[in-house]
């Protein structure tokens, strides 16, 4: 089994910028997205990818990605995927031992930013950077599927 263990944080301030190593912009959808599991796919760097991940709420879960052929994936997405789709640009800072992903939302969730760091264990230590700001890994809302739903611009 495929296992992803994230940790999810929003962001003090601006100061990542000047990390950035490089930024892909990304386009995904969903198939589905229930309690149980989401299936979504993604373009990402002119490359399509169909994901399947566990509803399970918190830092672990199960995970399983595949590369699909572009032009396909842009086909799921335009005439399948429920909308409105999302879309982000995913910034790469490396802090310390691990590549931090931070995801600017665009559209429906213009204005969220968080940053994500992915480990290979559930214990495994991770240096936090000081523009870090609270930790929002077991708030659904910050899920992309919930996001998908319940888009930033809908809070209150």
């Amino acid at each position: 089994m495929a296992t992803e263990i994230e940790h999810k944080f929003l962001l003090q301030d601006e100061r990542w910028r000047q990390q950035v190593e490089r930024s892909v912009r990304m386009r995904q959808g969903y198939l589905l997205s229930d309690s149980h599991c989401s299936v979504r796919v993604r373009v990402a760097d002119e490359r399509g990818f169909l994901n399947i991940k566990s509803g399970t709420l918190g830092i672990q879960r199960s995970e399983y990605e595949y590369p699909i052929p572009l032009a396909e994936a842009e086909e799921i997405l335009d005439t399948l995927c429920e909308k409105p789709l999302l879309e982000k640009t995913r910034h790469y800072v490396r802090f310390g031992a691990h590549l931090w992903e931070i995801d600017e939302f665009a559209g429906d969730n213009a204005g969220l930013i968080v940053a994500e760091v992915e480990l290979s264990r559930v214990d495994e230590p991770f240096a936090r950077p000081d523009w870090l700001g609270e930790e929002v890994s077991h708030d659904i809302r910050y899920y992309n599927s919930q996001l998908a739903r319940h888009p930033f611009s809908t809070w209150s």
